[in-house]
């Protein structure tokens, strides 16, 4: 069914027919709309499941932890400082491997203080031991958290799908919902198979000494790798039922003898095609959208890489005394290439400002005459700084 719905009514919509028998709920802006509609179908009675209404977001972690090691599917979403809150439980989650699905809908960590967009939280996540799956709209969106709890469950790896606070999670777009029909022959019911039952009792969790937690780790990160054939397969099976695919891990539009080539993540992503058609005087410019952030797709990227001779990472968070996240993990993939392009990485729209079609036009004369940019923050408006930082 094709309708005009909120991105956060349509995600909520998109995890109701996945039939969750356990939602854990805190409110944090841009987020609380998720589970507000799932909780007003619960009420209804439109979906059979449990709502918790928690005292806080690491509480909220706690029940989905919970509830999924007890043998239920579980689902929970939060936004920024509320998912640092959560960090202690998504270490937990991610290191005891249990198939839970959560949405971030993202938005800037405080101070100072932003309610508005960037992907600041759910890159300070990276390494929970958590896949990270970001989305350039709302359809994506949808169809990505209804693959995630088939991924989380065949994995046993818990997924963070990463939407664009306000960006996506308050716009309204015509989105084409999947039947519960569709979506029960995609997703079969919930199994763990270590799930805790006093009928065969068990341990998860255990102390582990130095002797074996290199090899705990070791064994975790394999399994994330293995992950992206999951996740492939996902976009897969779901394209045969519904018709679209996400192209897995990482998405590539544009001539494939271009020279010029975007990587970005987020919802950005529709600003710079728009982009590209409205200013054709550039030529051939190859888009990226980097779909995984865990696993990160090594293979995939030095592929959509082969040939460009300027590749400029795009991206909406920044390690501060660092530099570019996203950018520092592309020239890592890309270091063992048998052709490296000139990677210039810049970080824009940081606390929501806004990233305008004539970001695009911008981007590539900035390059044009330049050596590579390590890393720069793209829309600084100098007069703004400190006169000893002008």
């Amino acid at each position: 069914m094709r309708a005009a719905i909120e991105g956060s009514a349509a995600i909520a919509r998109a995890v109701a027919m996945c039939r969750p028998q356990v939602v854990s709920a805190y409110p944090i802006t841009p987020q609380t709309h998720i589970v507000e509609a799932l909780a007003r179908m619960i009420a209804q009675g439109e979906l059979r499941a449990e709502l918790v209404s928690v005292e806080s977001e690491f509480s909220a972690a706690s029940v989905v932890l919970g509830a999924a090691a007890a043998g239920s599917r579980a689902y929970t979403a939060t936004s920024a400082q509320g998912l640092l809150l959560m960090t202690e439980v998504l270490y937990n989650i991610g290191g005891l491997r249990i198939p839970v699905v959560m949405t971030c809908a993202n938005r800037a960590i405080g101070a100072p203080v932003s309610a508005w967009n960037d992907q600041q939280d759910s890159m300070a996540m990276r390494d929970t031991g958590w896949l990270q799956l970001y989305c350039a709209d709302n359809q994506e969106a949808v169809d990505t958290t209804i693959q995630a709890f088939r991924i989380a469950e065949r994995t046993e790896l818990p997924v963070m799908v990463c939407v664009d606070g306000y960006v996506l999670t308050h716009t309204l777009e015509p989105i084409d919902l999947p039947s519960q029909e569709q979506v029960d022959a995609f997703l079969p019911p919930y199994r763990f198979s270590r799930a805790l039952d006093p009928r065969n009792p068990i341990s998860i969790g255990n102390l582990v000494t130095p002797e074996y937690y290199s090899e705990a780790r070791h064994a975790h990160h394999q399994a994330i790798l293995r992950a992206r054939e999951e996740i492939i397969a996902a976009d897969r099976d779901w394209a045969a039922i519904c018709g679209r695919s996400w192209d897995g891990l990482l998405a590539v539009d544009g001539p494939p003898d271009a020279r010029l080539g975007i990587l970005t993540i987020g919802s950005v992503m529709g600003t710079l095609f728009d982009a590209r058609q409205a200013h054709p005087e550039f030529g051939a410019v190859k888009l990226i959208k980097l779909r995984a952030m865990r696993p990160f797709p090594v293979a995939e990227l030095i592929g959509a890489c082969a040939g460009l001779s300027d590749l400029i990472v795009l991206e909406r968070a920044l390690s501060p005394g660092g530099g570019g996240i996203v950018g520092a993990e592309v020239r890592a993939a890309l270091f063992e290439a048998p052709s490296r392009p000139k990677i210039h990485n810049f970080a824009a729209g940081l606390g929501g400002r806004d990233m305008p079609l004539d970001l695009y036009p911008r981007l590539l004369a900035r390059i044009a005459h330049e050596a590579p940019v390590q890393f720069a923050i793209f829309d600084l408006e100098p007069e703004r700084l400190p006169p000893q930082e002008r």
